[in-house]
């Protein structure tokens, strides 16, 4: 199944921050239990600050494709860059901000915490070992 560029990609202001273009990728045909989406944020723009609490327990990870970012999780500043990531866990308060003079281009996931054991997959065990040698 294949879903082109920009295929039903919508603007959205997210929790009280600047207008975002969202694709949301197989928007009601994914099977998985997360929303995987593309975010462009303009530069100056943000997301806006917000948790999401245990009535709506949601993780989020941000992965930047291209541009410039601070995201702000909890008391942390990061400074992020194409190929950095974040995870804002569950009743966190986090922001993410485009600070370059380009979009900010990121891959959003996000979804009800749970338990999944993928030890058994090769790359899992190449993740461990990396992080235990590294």
């Amino acid at each position: 199944m294949l879903e082109r560029s920009g295929a039903g990609a919508f603007d959205f202001e997210l929790h009280e921050g600047s207008n975002t273009r969202i694709q949301w990728h197989f928007f009601e045909r994914n099977r998985l239990p997360v929303a995987v989406q593309s975010w462009e944020i303009p530069p100056g723009g943000a997301e806006g600050m917000h948790a999401h609490d245990e009535d709506e327990p949601l993780e989020e990870l941000y992965l930047v494709v291209a541009g410039e970012a601070t995201m702000r999780v909890a008391e942390q500043t990061y400074e992020l860059g194409p190929g950095d990531s974040v995870l804002a866990p569950v009743g966190v308060d986090h922001d993410v901000r485009n600070t370059g003079s380009e979009p900010l281009k990121m891959v959003v996931v996000w979804g009800a915490p749970g338990e999944a054991d993928f030890s058994e997959f090769g790359t899992a065990k190449a993740a461990r070992a990396a992080r235990t040698d590294g």
